[in-house]
């Protein structure tokens, strides 16, 4: 009996030999018979094969049925988005956010009836207040001045642009279409650290240039940064700002590595290295090494773009390294023209979970702290701030700018627009909507005529809902939003303003040695800062 049933696990094994044995038999009176024959007959095989092989266990104790574990594994995520998870799961964009885009960026409706659906008294509910004289916007094509006292060329900015991602994770038809509903809205497009390629400048959109690590399109043979190739790219009058990479949300303080095997003779010509070689980002620059020396290189970004608007994105990690960058600017008087603040909560980049989960300081906190210590510095009226991190609602973009930003970027509700449906399979090269995929016949199914539209309609209806958020607070301009403007829901049921919890810290507070309370030990983080070296005061030769 004990016998017997170990056996069982291999009774569909015996049962789909048994059914070929059948077929075969019953064959001779019916041709139609060698259909099931041959079906049963490879799953006969497949079971042979199963008990032989040696990667899977399961399989070589439960031939053939043990298939079926991995076939619903594959499509869990499916199974997951489509018929379990509620409208405000965010797994890690809930039903009714991406919902908002689609409708947005194809001009549908995007009214909801019967009221809200979120549970207004649990702890972290957040709401705008509103004013008794609202204000109507004729024009809601809002914008923001980029460019401190050293810039010769300020780029007025929308509030809402197209965050970093690179050719080659995306296709070519996703950037063409990004780049061409950005040049229709009037809006800017972070070409990410892979270069500039030819599909960002077919269609003439307005262009960040982000140079990271790896110095595509301005790297010399032995990957080095190379002067003169960076003034070429950044000489073209599409491109509006340069944006230095220290590090982004999804995975901060990790490099990256494209295998030879996926290097298209397009990628290589866009990021400036050769074919049939592995294609390697750094975790740091290796064009500075000192905070001093890092402001010295955004001076020389300036010099040689011909004085355009300068900045660095990041995902704040140690806080006092941050202001060892700020020391810098003090040290050095070069001032970055702007900031953007990357949240952990940022995903376009394929990460291992360790870093995707626990790694770097969520946009909320970042942004509060680059704010304030710029304010601290007395230098946060000549430094403007992006913020970027899941903002795809304009109730995103207004809690974003009355935390700090100035203007707001997004990565995936732009893939969203262009018709991602967050299969998370965009490291797979296996993307089913063409949206982060090289596969040729599956970027074919993203017409760059239709994206494009829905990517300007999108843009164009976001910033027409912030109008609307301004408007009902009674403000004039969006960048009007201030903490006290909102409201969260504490654990113990009780409400609080935003401004309690984040406050806007005294101008020159850090300078100040008069200054009472540190908030939060700024102050004493001040102290072991040093333009000099990132390295903590205890390690430090």
């Amino acid at each position: 009996m004990q016998k017997f049933k170990e056996l069982e696990r291999y009774s569909a094994l015996f049962f789909v030999a048994a059914v070929t044995g059948a077929s075969l038999f019953l064959s001779l009176w019916s041709a139609w018979m060698l259909l099931p024959f041959a079906i049963f007959a490879a799953l006969t095989a497949i079971g042979i094969h199963d008990l032989r092989q040696e990667g899977h266990s399961i399989l070589r104790n439960y031939p053939v049925i043990g298939h079926m574990r991995f076939l619903f594994e594959g499509i869990r995520p499916e199974i997951r988005q489509y018929l379990i998870e509620s409208d405000q799961d965010e797994q890690p964009f809930s039903r009714e956010q991406r919902s908002l885009v689609y409708q947005r960026a194809k001009g549908a409706e995007d009214k909801r009836p019967f009221g809200t659906q979120e549970k207004v008294y649990e702890a972290g509910y957040s709401w705008l207040t509103h004013s008794v004289a609202p204000v109507h916007f004729d024009n809601t094509d809002f914008r923001v001045r980029i460019g401190g006292p050293d810039c010769k060329k300020p780029y007025d900015a929308s509030l809402y642009n197209i965050s970093a991602m690179s050719f080659g994770a995306l296709s070519a038809n996703a950037i063409l279409a990004l780049n061409t509903g950005a040049k229709m809205g009037g809006f800017a497009h972070d070409t990410g650290e892979g270069g500039i390629s030819r599909y960002h400048r077919q269609a003439g959109g307005d262009l960040i240039y982000e140079v990271g690590s790896g110095y595509f399109g301005c790297r010399g043979d032995d990957g080095a940064f190379n002067g003169e190739k960076f003034s070429a790219q950044a000489a073209d009058d599409q491109v509006k700002m340069i944006e230095l990479k220290l590090s982004q949300g999804a995975k901060p303080g990790h490099g990256g590595m494209l295998p030879a095997s996926k290097i298209t003779p397009e990628i290589s010509e866009a990021r400036g290295v050769p074919m049939g070689q592995d294609c390697v980002s750094p975790a740091a620059h290796s064009a500075f090494a000192t905070p001093i020396e890092m402001m010295e290189f955004i001076g020389q970004l300036r010099h040689l773009s011909g004085g355009k608007p300068v900045g660095f994105k990041l995902c704040i990690g140690h806080r006092r390294e941050f202001m060892c960058i700020v020391k810098a600017m003090l040290e050095t008087g070069v001032i970055p023209d702007f900031i953007v603040v990357d949240g952990t909560e940022g995903g376009t980049g394929a990460a291992p979970l360790e870093f995707a989960n626990h790694v770097g300081m969520p946009m909320v906190e970042g942004l509060t702290f680059v704010h304030n210590t710029l304010r601290g510095a007395g230098i946060r009226d000549q430094v403007k701030i992006g913020a970027a991190g899941k903002l795809v609602s304009a109730f995103d973009i207004a809690r974003a700018m009355s935390l700090g930003a100035d203007w707001c970027n997004s990565a995936r509700g732009y893939m969203f627009a262009i018709g991602c449906i967050q299969a998370q399979a965009c490291h797979t090269n296996h993307c089913p909507v063409g949206v982060a995929t090289q596969d040729p016949l599956r970027q074919r199914a993203l017409d760059v005529g239709d994206k494009s539209q829905r990517v300007a309609r999108f843009h164009a209806n976001t910033l027409k809902a912030l109008g609307e958020m301004a408007g009902a607070a009674g403000l004039s301009d969006p960048n009007g939003f201030r903490t006290y403007h909102f409201m969260t829901r504490k654990a113990d049921g009780r409400m609080t303003e935003a401004a309690d919890v984040y406050p806007d810290l005294p101008n020159g507070f850090l300078l100040d040695s008069q200054t009472g309370h540190d908030h939060d030990g700024y102050k004493v983080r001040w102290a072991r800062a040093d333009a000099r070296s990132f390295a903590p005061p205890d390690t430090r030769a």
